[in-house]
Order: structure tokens, then C-alpha cells, then sequence
């Protein structure tokens, strides 16, 4: 498990982008090898998709024959309403990349049958090779994708209500109004993102340090659903400053130390030894 410790939100997006694009740069993706990556969504990836946009735009890196696979979506809303994560991931991403629309895949959370939908989901993960490296969020309780505090750190795509916390926090996408804000969601499982050869999760503010803490230093719980991370052997956690609010002295100058290593990671692919492999804990 690596923690990745940088001054700010901006610098952390930057640093996840950089490790994102160096992992599809040296996975040479091509027609008959897709790189498979796996998405969230909310305000936390903002800073990152957009400097992978930059990349794109600069010629450092191409999603032609990349495939993506979105976390979660919610249920019973369109797929073009403004706040639905179809929506969100054309206009803050997809749209501005050569990726194609046939390779980024979406929950439906208006399918007829949402099991099914669930299950498809898990089939194309499986279809594609799963997933090279699943990049994450969470929120101020912890929880990854819709992965609630008490969900089963085993679970796989399904249908999920949401939590009280969840419902307020998302409040502010829906006019204020808690009567718009969806109540259901469909969201890939723990074990399904666990199943990812990497996992890259983006942890900023100071309202997600105990998240943090418990993530790091405390045990593998399921009502702190990302502490489950812990024992996944291709673990990142990039966070800000104010994200480590919680953490002892000594665990901040442990991973702070540990920086000049760990930013080899994310140094331009040009200037590294082409037969250099990635640093490993």
C-alpha cells in the first residue's frame, strides 16, 4: 500500500492523472489489447479528469483503445438529466477524448430489470480481461462508490439503497430539494473493484480525514468500507494535506518519506529506463 501525501487538491488530481496516463502509456494499448479502466464520479476526480484531458490534448496519451467501466449510477432518473453520471461523464470527460462511445460503459439505472443489469455489467468486466486499474473516490464515511458503511466487503455489482448521509450530501446537485435527490442506485461492489490488478483512490479535504484514518491506520472494517484496500496489493492513496488531518506525526513522516520513490511513478515515461519497473511495497 502506498500513500501518496501533496500540499494540495490540485497537486493530488495532477499526480493521480500523471500515474493514469504513465499506466496506459506503458500498457501500449492497441486494437486487439484494450487498457481497461474503471471510473468515478463525483467533485473529487474533477482536477484529475481534467489534466487527463490536457494530456490527450498535448499528444501525451490516447483512450482510443481504452475501455471504461463507471462505478455507479443512480435509478429511475434519465440518462440525460444534468445529474445523472451519464451526463457527468460525457460533459466533464468522455466527450473531450477520442475515446469511443461503444467502449465506455454505464450502469442503466433505468433498465427493466436491474439485476440483470448488474449481472450484464459484471459479464463485461469479466469479457474485457477486468479491470487494470479502478480509480476511486470516497466519502467523509468512508464509503466507495455507493459501498455504504455495513456493506459486505465481498460484494459485487447490485442494486443499493442509499443511505440518509448520502441522500443529504447529494442534496446540492438536486436544487437543495431531498424529494429529487434518488434514493437507489446501482454501484459495482467491493469485491469488484478489489478484483482490479490496481486500485487508485483520491482522498481530499479535510472532511474525509477520519475517512483516511481509518483507512490507513485502523483495521479492515466494513462499516469504513475503503479500509478494505488495505489488503489489496496494488494499493494507492493519493491525498492532500488537510486530507491527513487525522493521521499521527509519525505515519505522515513515514509516507512523506517516502516520496522520492514514490514520484518516480508518476515522472515523464521519456526520461525513465524503458526496462525500469514500477516500484512495488
Amino acid at each position: 500500500m502506498k500513500l501518496i501525501i501533496l500540499d494540495d487538491y490540485n497537486q493530488a488530481s495532477e499526480w493521480g492523472a500523471k500515474y493514469i496516463r504513465n499506466r496506459i502509456v506503458q500498457f501500449n494499448p492497441g486494437p486487439e489489447r484494450f487498457f481497461t479502466l474503471g471510473l468515478p464520479t463525483g467533485s473529487t476526480p474533477l482536477g484529475c479528469y481534467k489534466k487527463l484531458i490536457e494530456f490527450y490534448k498535448s499528444g501525451e496519451i490516447s483512450f482510443k483503445y481504452v475501455k471504461t467501466f463507471n462505478m455507479d449510477e443512480y435509478v429511475g432518473i434519465p440518462r440525460d438529466h444534468p445529474e445523472s453520471y451519464h451526463s457527468f461523464m460525457w460533459n466533464n470527460f468522455f466527450k473531450h477524448i477520442d475515446i469511443q462511445a461503444k467502449n465506455a460503459h454505464i450502469l442503466d439505472g433505468n433498465s427493466i430489470d436491474l439485476q440483470a443489469e448488474c449481472q450484464a455489467f459484471e459479464d463485461k468486466i469479466k469479457a474485457a480481461g477486468g479491470i487494470q486499474l479502478f480509480v476511486g473516490g470516497i466519502g467523509p464515511d468512508g464509503h466507495i462508490a455507493f459501498n455504504e458503511p455495513g456493506s459486505s466487503l465481498v460484494s459485487r455489482t447490485r442494486v443499493k439503497t442509499l443511505a440518509m448521509d448520502t441522500i443529504l450530501a447529494n442534496a446540492r446537485f438536486f436544487d437543495g430539494d431531498l424529494c429529487k435527490v434518488p434514493t437507489m442506485a446501482l454501484t459495482v461492489g467491493v469485491g469488484t473493484v478489489l478484483d482490479a490488478k490496481e486500485v487508485l483512490i483520491l482522498i481530499t479535504g479535510a472532511h474525509k480525514a477520519f475517512a483516511l484514518y481509518k483507512a490507513i491506520e485502523e483495521g479492515v472494517n466494513h462499516m469504513w468500507t475503503v479500509s478494505a484496500f488495505q489488503q489489496h496489493p496494488q494499493t494507492v492513496f493519493v491525498c492532500d494535506e488537510d486530507a491527513t488531518l487525522e493521521l499521527r506525526v509519525k505515519t505522515v513522516k513515514y509516507f512523506k518519506g517516502m516520496m522520492e520513490v514514490h514520484n518516480k511513478l508518476v515522472e515523464p515515461l521519456k526520461t525513465r529506463q524503458t526496462s525500469e519497473k514500477p516500484y512495488s511495497d
